[in-house]
Formats: C-alpha cells, structure tokens, sequence
C-alpha cells in the first residue's frame, strides 16, 4: 500500500522572477503547458490509488488544490503549516495523517518543484525500492552524476547493486571535491526523494530527535479542520525545531539505503538549470512562451506577451505580469540580492503576486490607481463568494464569460455575458457560479479605500466569517 506524499511548502525563492513567496516555482508551467506540481503527480499516480497528502504553506491552500483538482488527483488531505520549520517536521505530519486511522502505508515523498524527464524510469525505480521500504528501510533515490554539480549534497553508497545502504552523506562540495566525487562512481546527488513507511519514520525521528516529533504530534492532535484542509495548530508547530529529514534523521539512522536512478531529474533551482532541462534550437536558445530570437545564441526566455531576443548571448530574460527580469546565466543566483532590496525597501513585490486564489476562483487585479481598481474575477463552477459587504468602496460587476448570480440586498438575479450591475457602497452582496463553466467577469472599485480586508462577511460556506 503506497500513498504519495507532496512536500509544497518551499518558497521557490532561486527561481521565480524576483523570488517572489508567494507564488513558488512548483505552481508553474515551466516545462510543458502542466505546472510542477502537476507534473509530479502526473508521473506518479499510476503507483497508487490512494489520495495524496500534501503539505503546504497557508497561503498555497486554494492554489495547489485547484492545481491538483485540475491534474484529476483524487481529492488529497491538505496539511497546512502555520510557519516553515523545514522537511523533517513537514513529513511528520504527513505521516501522522497517513497512519491517523490505523493504517501504516508505505510513503512516496516528493519535492513538487523538481522536473523528471523519464517518468517511467522513475516509476520503475519507485516499484524497485518499495519491498525494501517494506520491510524497513528508509530509502532515498540518488541520481547518478554527470557533472561535478557544486550546488547539491552528494549520498555515498556502498558498492553493489540495487537498493544498497548508505555509507555516508556530504555537503555542497568545492568544484575540486566535487570533479573527485565524479570520478569516484560511488557518489550520488541528493535528490531529496524518499520512501519509507510512515511508522518507520516516526519511530526513527523519534529516536533522534523526539523534540521534533513531540511537538508535531501536539500541533496535529491541536488541529482544526476545514473541509480537505487540515490546519495544523499554529503555536504547537512553531514550537517545532527548523530542521531537515537528511540532518535530523537520514544522517544518523543505521537504516538509510539509496537506490541510484537515471531518470532525467533536475530541481530547476535556477532560470540556468531551467535553460539546461529544456529543448534548445539550433543556437541553444530555449523558451516558454511567445518568443522571438534573432542572431542569438544559449539564451533563456520566459514571456507572457511577445518577448524578441535580438543580438544577445548568454542571458536569462523573464517577463511576467508582475516584473522583468534580465541577467547572465551565469549570474541569475544573485536575483536574491534583489529580493533583500525589495524587503528592505518594503517594496510588496518580495512577497505578493498579482493573481491571487481563493477556494471559489481566483482575481487578478489588472489596473489601478487613485480611487478606483480594475479585476479580473474568475469562479468556478458551484463557486459561490460570502455574502459580505464593504464600508468604503461600491463595485460594478460585467460578465464577460459564464453565468453569474447576483445577490444584491433583496434581490437574486442572473447576468449573463455582456450585461452588468451595480453593488451599491454597503449593500450585501454575493457572486455564485450556478453554470458548469467557468465565470468570468471583470470588477471595477471604485471608493476610498480598496484595501482587501474593507469586507465584513455575514455568511460563508469556507468557514471565512
């Protein structure tokens, strides 16, 4: 019995524009038109039929349910992290959810950012690994070098075949020890990817850190729960030491193995390592997008309108509706250093995204100014908002695509594309999707103030009141 486990909690923070937390790499078509996190439960759900656990940040909640839902996973139980405290106490809780009513399944636990090229080849590997998983093992997947790779951590195994223990794992290397890990063929990148049974491995962070398990265990027994969501409880899980499963348990426990693979894997931990995963043309440029290249070579772009290269070497250039970025491949890494700006600056593009998701669509504010802010709303079918009302702004709704149903005080109305209302300053009000299509309209504020939290809800069916 195997179920799959999605650790989402990562910031993406090396790879999205201006490394943005609030919209992480995995929540992204970088490599085909699915995104990450789509992709990495495309290639394993033919392993199992049970729903997946994911854990994520509180503010993914809505965005990688609808990824999910829209990937056809079967509905998964959503953890929710109050705060980052890193791997090893995220796979706890998954594992306490997985063994929460008595069962004690073998997990697949899978970073939801990485790329793997060989989907079948990963999954062959997965069925390899799991009788020794069975049977006890903690086992990680190691992916056979082809470079003297400085930015991971290497697994040294014992020689053999198969799934064979772990003799030791190292740090980031040098380029120097790294080229001697190379030559040697018995070092293996760290992939990050595990499988082990869910009891094991609570019993082997038990054992080596009973801190870490001891107030995860408090924050899963604390915590509430919201439809799919479990939401651990906040002040039990910050209590938790920051630490990851390599340093808190895979390091120490007698029971490590590691099964080398050729899958094709990459962590796309930088717009280089993305140039290097996907298909190139004949001057080694690659891109997603509506790009033009002209007399330039090895250059990466990402674009949502038209970008044009021209006359250019070596660059990464990405454009989205948020922010630009331009650099040499050899420098996108220090993109960090515009991220330490912007929070310095307390600049809101370090932390917020345009589009924001909620559990009935999402809305992408796509003008404003002084006075007045221009949305793009988008409902899902069954979708139904709060009923809520606003102190300082009044709305003009516009159907452009779907039906909408209209509350408005007293009254309940229908709008179909091209026709519009009026929401008065302080009327109650609620959108509804009753359709089987998606409903889009566009939003325009106008008051005051436009702020998000100038709403007061009287009834939501997401618990929001």
């Amino acid at each position: 019995m195997l179920q799959v486990v999605l650790l989402s909690g990562g910031s993406g923070t090396r790879l999205w524009p201006l490394s943005r937390e609030a919209y992480p790499k995995q929540f992204l078509p970088l490599v085909g038109e699915a995104t990450l996190v789509q992709d990495t439960w495309t290639r394993v759900a033919a392993l199992s039929a049970r729903p997946p656990i994911v854990v994520a940040n509180e503010e993914h909640r809505f965005l990688v349910a609808e990824q999910l839902r829209q990937a056809g996973a079967p509905a998964p139980a959503i953890v929710l992290e109050p705060v980052g405290r890193n791997t090893a106490p995220a796979i706890a809780a998954a594992a306490l959810q997985a063994t929460a009513h008595g069962e004690d399944p073998v997990l697949l636990v899978l970073p939801s950012d990485h790329v793997v090229r060989d989907a079948e080849a990963f999954r062959a590997a997965v069925r390899q690994a799991q009788p020794a998983a069975e049977a006890g093992a903690l086992v990680t997947f190691g992916i056979r070098a082809d470079a003297p790779e400085t930015g991971f951590g290497y697994i040294q195994a014992e020689p053999g075949e198969g799934v064979r223990a772990v003799r030791r794992f190292v740090e980031k290397p040098d380029e120097a020890t790294a080229r001697g890990y190379l030559d040697s063929g018995d070092y293996y990148w760290n992939s990050g990817m595990f499988l082990f049974r869910a009891s094991r491995y609570l019993e082997e962070l038990g054992r080596f850190r009973p801190d870490i398990l001891e107030a995860v265990r408090r924050a899963f027994e604390g915590a509430t729960r919201d439809g799919d969501f479990i939401r651990l409880a906040r002040e039990a899980f910050a209590a938790s030491p920051s630490d990851s499963i390599d340093y808190a348990v895979m390091e120490r426990t007698a029971q490590a193995r590691v099964l080398p693979v050729d899958i094709g894997w990459s962590d796309v931990g930088s717009w280089s390592a993305l140039w290097s995963v996907s298909e190139h043309d004949a001057d080694g440029n690659a891109h997603h997008g509506d790009v033009v290249a002209i007399d330039s070579r090895n250059s990466y772009a990402y674009a949502r309108r038209l970008v044009a290269l021209v006359g250019v070497d070596d660059l990464v250039v990405v454009e989205t509706d948020d922010a630009v970025l331009v650099a040499r491949k050899d420098r996108v890494q220090q993109v960090r250093e515009v991220v330490a700006r912007l929070k310095a600056d307390r600049r809101s593009h370090a932390v917020l995204h345009r589009e924001v998701h909620r559990p009935w669509g999402s809305y992408d504010s796509i003008d404003a100014d002084d006075g007045f802010q221009v949305k793009r709303i988008k409902v899902k079918p069954g979708g139904r908002l709060s009923l809520q009302s606003h102190r300082h702004r009044a709305e003009h709704w516009i159907v452009v695509r779907g039906i909408a149903r209209v509350t408005r005080d007293h009254d309940v109305f229908e709008l179909h594309p091209n026709q519009s209302t009026y929401i008065p300053l302080g009327a109650k009000h609620r959108l509804e999707n009753p359709g089987t299509e998606t409903l889009e309209l566009i939003e325009v504020q106008s008051g005051s103030y436009l702020g998000e939290d100038d709403i007061v809800r009287y009834d939501d069916v997401y618990g929001r009141c």
